[in-house]
């Protein structure tokens, strides 16, 4: 039976209601303004002043030039092209890491477990990482984007924690039946952990879409750039407007126009990884508690 609450209670429930709805709020504001903004007009937007509620004048014309612009158009492909073939790689190597690492047979796997946490905390920098990517031959090559980050340190210390969660038993049963290690990780642990997987991909496929970094350091050639570089390009270095053709009439008109064409790319750059979260919401609890149980 639900007894009813006390006044003090329903009063703190009310308090922890709108404190609440004042986060969700300041949390979403600002992605709703830059949507009502890459919908307003220019001159509009940049005269505005305050709340922005609803599109001032509204118009298309910066996702036009957003769609326009060759550079962006390539460096979306890239994007996904890198998050395509760099997300199935960082499951597949930390996968086998953490394996390895939960297996309580293993010799000396406090030691190489020290060894793995240390690098949380402490690395050689960016100096041995470029000379280590030189000496591998992948400077101006798109798997210099992919392989440095392929695997995560807190990742793998996650999923190994979700993998020594699986009853002994399972895998002992399949070594009785003549299973190797490769068939008790793809055909037992990997069916059994599918939330901690869909957690990992989420992680690994929403840093692959936001990751600038290592295009920075290790790529030459302008074509192979990700969208957040171009991106960064345009909200930081603001690039010249020539080359987004954008044809004006005044200086003003041309910031004006900047301006919005900021707000599209940042929509256009940010609204599809958004769709991912709905897919994996169910399995994203869960696979993180599954990973969290132990240490």
């Amino acid at each position: 039976m639900i007894q009813n609450k006390s006044i003090p209670e329903r009063i703190f429930d009310m308090f922890n209601m709108v404190f609440l709805l004042v986060i969700m709020i300041i949390t979403l504001y600002p992605l709703i303004y830059v949507v009502i903004a890459s919908f307003s007009s220019p001159s509009a937007i940049y005269q505005s002043k305050g709340l922005l509620l609803y599109p001032l004048n509204p118009t298309l014309e910066g996702y036009e030039l957003v769609f326009r612009n060759r550079s962006i158009l390539s460096g979306y492909t890239n994007t996904v092209f890198y998050m395509a073939v760099g997300t199935p790689i960082n499951l597949v190597l930390t996968s086998l890491g953490a394996y390895v690492l939960s297996r309580k047979k293993l010799k000396w796997s406090k030691l190489f477990m020290m060894m793995i946490v240390i690098t949380m905390y402490f690395s050689g920098g960016l100096i041995p990482l470029f000379l280590i990517v030189r000496g591998l031959g992948l400077i101006g090559k798109f798997w210099a984007v992919i392989l440095p980050g392929a695997i995560s340190t807190w990742n793998l210390i996650v999923m190994r924690t979700a993998f020594q969660a699986i009853p002994d038993s399972l895998e002992e049963s399949a070594k009785i039946d003549g299973a190797h290690d490769f068939i008790i990780l793809f055909k037992i642990i990997i069916p059994l952990s599918l939330p901690i997987l869909a957690v990992m991909g989420l992680f690994y496929g929403v840093g692959h879409w936001n990751a600038w970094f290592y295009a920075v350091v290790f790529l030459r050639n302008r074509a192979m750039y990700p969208l957040q570089l171009i991106l960064r390009e345009l909200l930081i270095m603001n690039v010249e407007r020539e080359s987004f053709k954008l044809v004006t009439t005044s200086e003003l008109q041309a910031v004006e126009m900047m301006q919005l064409l900021k707000y599209a790319v940042i929509v256009v750059a940010t609204v599809p990884i958004l769709f991912v979260y709905p897919f994996l919401q169910k399995y994203f609890v869960k696979g993180v508690m599954i990973g969290s149980l132990k240490g």
